[in-house]
């Protein structure tokens, strides 16, 4: 990111007319009236000395290539534009994860989970930005749809792993036929790890005790930093399960 910016040094929100400025717009047309950039200066609700709140949203948005581009954004990514101090950078953090919350539990009617690419998609809006690494089951009915998700562990940056047992007890507890372990590697790349295989074996095991399918484990990272291209790692095709 640079300080650099293309946008005129003229003060936006004052030169905008009143009764067209964004709260007022909010209040006589609604959030859907307002622009992307406007609705971020909803949020920041000020500016700071030399640089309106409108210019800053503006800033924001053309760092990010767009509004869905913040969700993955840090409060040290935040913190990199002038203006934008610690509380502030919290904030945002916040409401973006309020989004990604949001987004995740929006499963319409009840996704079809049974290949690696469709977890990968599903979760794209989930995992995307976090900085720790996270273990999910998917509990699937008898078609292999949803049911529910449940977030079985959180770890540091560079481990977290569920333990067999933890899985299969909601499994049954949702009464699930089958089930989809989901991890992501916060680096991106989802190559899998010594203890990646080592509890997908053990997760083979349990699920032949308990008598619940496991479709799939897959690692979703990003496609960007995936040797492969694809952005996910499935142990099925790898013929581990």
């Amino acid at each position: 990111m640079t300080e650099a910016s293309p946008f005129p040094a003229a003060n936006r929100l004052r030169e905008t007319a009143v009764g067209e400025r964004p709260q007022e717009r909010l209040e006589r047309f609604g959030a859907g009236a307002l622009s992307d950039t406007e609705l971020l200066a909803m949020l920041l609700r000020s500016g700071t000395r030399g640089q309106d709140v409108l210019t800053l949203a503006g800033r924001l948005i053309a760092e990010a290539g767009s509004l869905n581009g913040l969700i993955a954004w840090t409060a040290t990514d935040f913190r990199k534009l002038k203006g934008i101090g610690k509380v502030k950078a919290l904030q945002l953090v916040t409401v973006m994860e309020i989004a990604r919350r949001v987004i995740g539990q929006q499963a319409g009617d009840a996704p079809l989970l049974n290949r690696a690419d469709l977890v990968a998609a599903y979760f794209a809006p989930i995992s995307a930005g976090l900085e720790v690494e996270k273990f999910w089951v998917l509990c699937l009915n008898r078609k292999n749809r949803l049911i529910k998700r449940v977030e079985i562990s959180s770890g540091s940056a560079t481990a977290a792993l569920a333990h067999p047992r933890e899985v299969f007890r909601v499994a049954i507890r949702e009464s699930a036929c089958a089930v989809v372990c989901v991890h992501n590697h916060p680096s991106g790349d989802p190559a899998p790890s010594a203890a990646d295989l080592n509890v997908t074996r053990m997760l083979r095991e349990a699920a032949r005790t308990v008598d619940i399918e496991l479709i799939d484990h897959v690692i979703v990272g990003r496609a960007a930093a995936d040797p492969t291209g694809l952005g996910f790692h499935s142990f099925r095709a790898m013929g581990l399960l």
